[in-house]
């Protein structure tokens, strides 16, 4: 079994998706499996390893859309070194593949996979996910807020002129995890999370527009 110090250098220093973002999804997904009967092995390896390539693509991948594809050949790769067999290397590389929000070619099928799904979604809001929204927007050149197009509004694609803000990101994704959740153990915990995100972000709009 991987271990967390072994992790630590897979992960490069990142304010969203580094070792503290791992660390996290492995205690939150550690506490689901144990509530909701899972195989805490394929958890534990698919937690370790979910983000492992987020870092390490070619320099013309599209990080955020392949790096769950290369994550999962590099945890086979991984786990192979240390023995495991190849059923369990494909029930973790299924966690992995299945972990993104914004690709629903492979959902997840395993309770292994649903629960990785679901604590990775859980650290992505509560504060936070408030803190990882604008960390990724401040790396990306783009503020914490800006004011949503009308277009925005209604099909999630900015303007040519419009930045990704972090209150952008809330609107297109953080907003939803709470219900695209899968087991009752996440549900539960998402619950207050979300109302702490929720209120921040229409704090930040009603001050950003004067109120």
């Amino acid at each position: 079994m991987p271990t967390l110090e072994q992790a630590r250098s897979w992960y490069p220093d990142d304010p969203v998706h580094g070792f503290d973002h791992v660390q996290r999804v492995v205690h939150l997904a550690a506490k689901i499996a144990q509530a909701e009967g899972a195989d805490p092995s394929i958890v534990q390896a698919a937690a370790l390893l979910h983000d492992a390539q987020y870092r390490r693509q070619t320099p013309t991948a599209n990080r955020r859309t392949a790096h769950h594809h290369v994550s999962a050949d590099f945890a086979a790769e991984i786990l192979a070194a240390e023995g495991w067999p190849e059923d369990r290397i494909a029930a973790v590389q299924h966690c992995i593949r299945a972990h993104r929000f914004r690709d629903n070619s492979e959902p997840p099928q395993s309770l292994e996979a649903k629960i990785l799904f679901d604590a990775d979604k859980l650290d992505a809001i509560g504060a936070v996910g408030v803190i990882r929204a604008v960390g990724y927007a401040l790396t990306h050149d783009n503020p914490p807020y800006a004011e949503p197009s009308p277009q925005f509004l209604s099909t999630g694609e900015t303007l040519p002129s419009e930045p990704h803000s972090a209150y952008h990101e809330f609107l297109f994704k953080l907003r939803k995890l709470k219900d695209r959740l899968y087991t009752p153990t996440a549900q539960a915990i998402a619950a207050e999370r979300h109302r702490v995100m929720e209120e921040f972000f229409e704090q930040l709009a009603a001050e950003m527009s004067g109120e």
